[in-house]
């Protein structure tokens, strides 16, 4: 595996990274609720920080106070510490009903001296299994990192610390449904999935390591937000409307898919033995 640092930054990715220092939300009072899990979620530091904690009785959650139609999304976020195997803290975009678009990073948590596994999805109109699951170039516990979901009409974009790590494109003109509709809320949570998380399930939580802190900052949306069934989206709100990958932004996409990705869906032979999805033969899938 390669360890050389991504290649410079292009001018989108400068871009992203000045958008967010433009955005970042000062008070988590304000933009997000906490939504479940009790005392195990807490907002402190004037409102900077916000952390969730899972112990064995149960998790928490929090969910923006606001819905978007297109916008870039911006978190800072400090993975579980030490032995995280059997956590999954989820970051992700989503609608509501049964045929909900979603746009998901999931951190599953692994063994002490175990990388984590960040794993990806995108569900159009219900539809999901467009995973796609990727190792990461630092620690992701002993710092915090930001984590975006960059989504317009044409692409859909998650980058970590500015640096793409795969993209999902319109498209719509070969008949694949595309998030384009449906206004989605930001939701995080931290919970137990030992079932399945670290090695399918094989390894489990070790509870003695309880409680099992996710420390959350910086959270920013520069994005439309939707409200009594309208986008209420200024231009100046709308900087990243047409944005796309340069020919810096591909080389470090490549990179990134090159180096740390460990499983991608359209690889799969064995669960597709027809042949991938069809979206799948799209540049940048």
């Amino acid at each position: 595996m390669s360890k050389l640092p991504p290649p410079a930054l292009s001018a989108l990715h400068a871009f992203l990274l000045f958008t967010f220092f433009l955005t970042v939300s000062s008070d988590f009072t304000s933009d997000v609720d906490l939504t479940w899990g009790g005392q195990r979620g807490q907002i402190s530091d004037g409102g900077r920080l916000l952390q969730l904690s899972l112990d064995k009785a149960s998790g928490a959650g929090f969910q923006s106070k606001h819905e978007y139609l297109y916008g870039k999304i911006d978190m800072q976020i400090k993975l579980v510490p030490g032995n995280s195997a059997g956590t999954v803290t989820a970051y992700y975009l989503s609608s509501q009903g049964p045929t909900h678009d979603e746009i998901d990073f999931e951190f599953l948590g692994n063994e002490t001296g175990q990388p984590y596994i960040l794993h990806t999805n995108v569900f159009t109109q219900g539809k999901g299994n467009r995973e796609q699951q990727f190792y990461l170039w630092f620690d992701p516990r002993a710092d915090f990192h930001t984590y975006s979901i960059l989504w317009n009409q044409q692409q859909i974009i998650f980058s970590v610390d500015g640096t793409p790590i795969r993209v999902f494109r319109n498209a719509q003109g070969v008949g694949i449904p595309y998030p384009k509709d449906q206004p989605m809320r930001l939701y995080s949570s931290l919970w137990n999935a030992d079932d399945w998380a670290t090695r399918g399930g094989l390894i489990k939580t070790d509870w003695t390591h309880a409680p099992f802190i996710a420390s959350y900052r910086g959270f920013g949306a520069d994005a439309c937000v939707w409200s009594s069934g309208r986008s209420l989206c200024s231009a100046t709100k709308a900087r990243w409307w047409a944005q796309s990958l340069d020919s810096n932004g591909a080389q470090k996409l490549k990179w990134v898919q090159k180096n740390y990705m460990i499983y991608n869906y359209c690889r799969d032979t064995k669960r597709f033995p027809q042949g991938p999805p069809k979206e799948c033969s799209l540049s940048g899938i």
